[in-house]
């Protein structure tokens, strides 16, 4: 005969938290415009562009749900913004996992240096070129670009707000769901 475990609920307390460490907030260094910020939900891996008016309430302007191995390119990109992200941190992030500490980007260090010198380092770097690609795509309707910085890593460049008549476009599509 099969047993059966019952889970035991978590106390709301306990979720509350848990939920809250899963969201992260970026503002981006105050490059986005006063009021508007962009949150990452790691369990869900969605982008959200979100904005609050006067009286305080949020409004989703745009928003992009990312695979996990796009997740673990975007993350360090977000992180170190308003600098680069180095080729060392991406590598270290992609293989494991989105966080890297500070042992696994000096193993990604040494390893990219010993594929440099074997004259393997493009063919070590195209899966994470790959992620940074399509990552790239998705970023661009947030009108934030991801651009390669010759022999170092890569950076966000910032280009302002999302279009308002993609808003309007996503709001009337919405819309017509229902």
């Amino acid at each position: 005969m099969q047993k059966v475990y019952l889970r035991k609920p978590k106390a709301p307390a306990d979720y509350t938290n848990q939920q809250a460490n899963k969201i992260m907030h970026f503002s981006l260094q105050d490059s986005l415009p006063s009021g508007h910020i962009m949150a990452l939900n790691m369990t869900f891996g969605t982008l959200s562009y979100l904005t609050s008016d006067a009286t305080g309430i949020p409004r989703l302007l745009k928003q992009e749900q990312f695979t996990n191995t796009e997740m673990s390119v975007l993350l360090p990109l977000l992180e170190l913004f308003p600098y680069y992200c180095p080729y060392e941190v991406l590598y270290a992030g992609f293989y494991g996992g989105g966080k890297a500490s500070e042992e696994s980007i000096a193993a990604a260090r040494q390893h990219l240096d010993e594929a440099m010198a074997e004259g393997i380092w493009d063919q070590e770097m195209r899966p994470v070129r790959c992620a940074l690609s399509r990552t790239r795509l998705k970023m661009r309707s947030f009108n934030i670009d991801i651009s390669s910085i010759l022999a170092t890593g890569y950076i966000l460049l910032i280009a302002g707000e999302p279009d308002k008549e993609e808003e309007y476009e996503d709001t009337r599509r919405l819309a017509s769901r229902r």
